[in-house]
């Protein structure tokens, strides 16, 4: 096997899940290190207005990002399981479509939000003094769309193969560009539209150098342009699984967007301290997804192989260090994050209030763990709708029903907080019920023939 690539099928569990979901994890870190270097560099430079337009955009962002991810999710799944069972052609197949299947979305996604984006400044409710600024900063973010779709699509391609470093070391040489262009667009006076064009610029060069490296592979994942088509099969599949996916991974970004209609309506100090300490949450959480997607692909690639056995080992061993990785991860949060908060020149209160929100949301990301997980493993059998059903019942459901009875009676910022860990929770309950009905169909449970 090559060095960059990863045994699913064979051996220990433990090291492979690690060497799989640290890079995943520091990929989706960089993705976000994109936005966080543009929250930064204006709030350090340009001001709090500019701030403000970005961490209210920060919502949206997540729900188109949580999209492409589980779409792209669909395709990890189906060539991995088809690397499993040995079906080089028709993994092969599956990668070419997959390639179209990218650049479509993007181009989809950019036009519908060009649309969209005035309309839905108002519908969340963004104040009228950096209402412009927060389209104006969308609108060219959203021509970054198709980079950012077709980078998500093919390092999908990769993780499914077991590779995950190719994928990660174009996303550093993308995140250099990023913070380069942001710093220069900031010495040279473009302020927030040069900040964001660096952004937009950066997906591109990231998802080019991936794009140009697949040429170069052998077999597999060989790229050749002449064979990209459309293959309905393939597609059905992909969305089957993809769909359902991204859909659960914008549940909590749509139910994001109207919490964030309720901080702005606490005022510019508290909507400045919630996109500061966002910051500290898009780079923590991205380890608990990348555990979990270790679990997506190892499963998928078992479940082909048809070593069920090995499935049920992957989840249990993927959940442990999913748990015992973040209550680490969460004690040096809480250790860093008022010195964290400093660096954006935010007034003491609303320092106040962002360790108030990073306690209370990071401070419980322990139960994210446990419906992470379990739903991934579900995914890897191909069991993708019925956990986003689920997530979309518990979080959605918990945060808008405790924003309408105890938030309304007590209209305070921590009170919108408290919404976060009873919706995990929530989540926890309904995705295990499904995990253990998943594994009695495989007979998998403890004691199963």
């Amino acid at each position: 096997m090559a060095a960059s690539q990863i045994n699913m099928l064979e051996g220990s569990l433990t090291k492979p899940l690690f060497q799989f979901a640290i890079p995943v994890a520091l990929i989706g870190i960089l993705q976000q290190m994109f936005n966080t270097a543009d929250i930064m560099v204006l709030g350090r430079y340009v001001g709090t207005e500019a701030l403000a337009a970005v961490g209210n955009n920060a919502p949206v962002i997540g729900v188109m990002v949580n999209l492409f991810l589980g779409i792209s999710l669909g395709a990890n799944v189906l060539i991995a399981r088809r690397l499993g069972g040995r079906q080089l052609k028709e993994a092969s197949g599956a990668v070419h479509t997959t390639v179209l299947m990218a650049l479509l979305t993007g181009l989809f996604i950019l036009v519908a939000g060009e649309i969209l984006a005035g309309p839905l400044m108002v519908w969340m409710g963004v104040p009228e003094e950096v209402r412009a600024a927060s389209e104006f900063y969308l609108r060219i973010y959203l021509l970054g769309m198709p980079g950012m779709t077709l980078y998500d699509f093919l390092s999908a391609i990769y993780r499914s193969h077991g590779n995950v470093r190719t994928p990660l070391l174009s996303l550093i040489t993308a995140s250099l560009v990023n913070i380069t262009g942001n710093f220069l667009a900031v010495f040279l006076g473009f302020g927030l539209a040069g900040v964001v064009v660096a952004t937009a610029v950066a997906n591109y060069v990231s998802s080019g150098l991936l794009l140009r490296m697949l040429r170069y592979e052998h077999g597999v994942l060989h790229f050749y342009p002449g064979a990209v088509r459309i293959r309905w099969e393939d597609i059905r599949e992909i969305l089957r699984v993809g769909v359902p996916a991204g859909i659960q991974g914008m549940v909590f970004n749509l139910s994001n967007m109207v919490i964030q209609s309720a901080i702005n309506s606490e005022g510019a100090l508290a909507m400045a301290a919630s996109a500061a300490a966002y910051v500290l949450e898009i780079n923590s959480y991205p380890f608990i997804i990348a555990f979990g997607q270790a679990i997506t692909t190892f499963t998928s690639q078992n479940f082909g192989a048809g070593n069920l056995k090995r499935c049920r080992e992957v989840v249990r061993r993927g959940l442990c260090l999913n748990f015992l990785f973040t209550c680490g991860l969460i004690g040096l949060v809480f250790l860093a994050a008022r010195p964290f908060l400093e660096i954006f020149g935010l007034q003491e209160e609303a320092v106040d209030l962002g360790v108030m929100r990073i306690h209370l949301i990071i401070g419980f990301y322990f139960l994210s763990t446990i419906y992470e997980s379990l739903s991934a493993s579900l995914r890897g059998f191909g069991n993708s709708l019925a956990p986003a059903l689920a997530m979309l019942v518990s979080i959605v459901g918990t945060r808008l029903l405790w924003l309408a009875t105890a938030y309304a009676a007590n209209p305070t910022y921590r009170n919108i907080m408290y919404c976060y860990p009873l919706s995990w929770l929530a989540a926890d309950v309904l995705i295990g019920a499904l995990f253990w009905r998943e594994m009695r169909k495989q007979r998998l449970t403890p004691g199963s023939p």
